[in-house]
């Protein structure tokens, strides 16, 4: 298995190019904003391929259910990567290290209550559908939620717009 690394450089709509410490900032902050407010946090991947060398693009979204939110992106590109099932892998375990991070990073501020979401873009349909159990169970067994197709938009629509 490759070894993951979370992109260090992040893009917003909102606030632009940040690196990973700004991001979690910006989210606490985000959070801070109406604390009488529900929140979700997303993170999801998605990648394109090309002659063995795939353009992954991961989001960290914080969305204030029913009002909004704020998202951001980091690109990361990996060579020698032919095949898609070895891509789709790619995408969750990426996904999955950047809530690790992201949850291990807040703990050490005192944030616990992250209500956080992995979406994942594999579905019931399609030549993904045969590595849904595996991803689900990987994902699940490291203490996270999973979103799969056609729920997971955080993969299949932001992070999806970036690749």
């Amino acid at each position: 298995m490759r070894d993951i690394i979370v992109p260090g450089e992040f893009n917003s709509p909102s606030y632009g190019k940040m690196n990973w410490e700004e991001v979690l900032a910006k989210v606490v902050w985000f959070l801070g904003l109406d604390t009488s407010a529900s929140y979700d946090v997303i993170i999801g991947t998605d990648s394109e391929a090309q002659n063995g060398q795939a353009d992954f693009v991961s989001a960290i979204i914080v969305h204030k259910k029913g009002r909004g939110g704020v998202y951001f992106w980091g690109r990361q590109n990996v060579k020698n990567l032919y095949s898609l099932k070895e891509r789709i892998w790619h995408e969750a375990t990426l996904s999955l290290t950047m809530a690790q991070n992201l949850v291990d990073d807040f703990a050490k501020i005192g944030l616990f209550d992250l209500n956080l979401e992995i979406h994942v873009d594999i579905g019931p349909n399609g030549k993904t559908r045969e590595l849904i159990a595996d991803i689900v169970g990987m994902i699940r067994a490291s203490g996270f939620r999973v979103a799969t197709k056609p729920t997971s938009w955080g993969a299949s629509h932001v992070a999806d717009r970036h690749v």
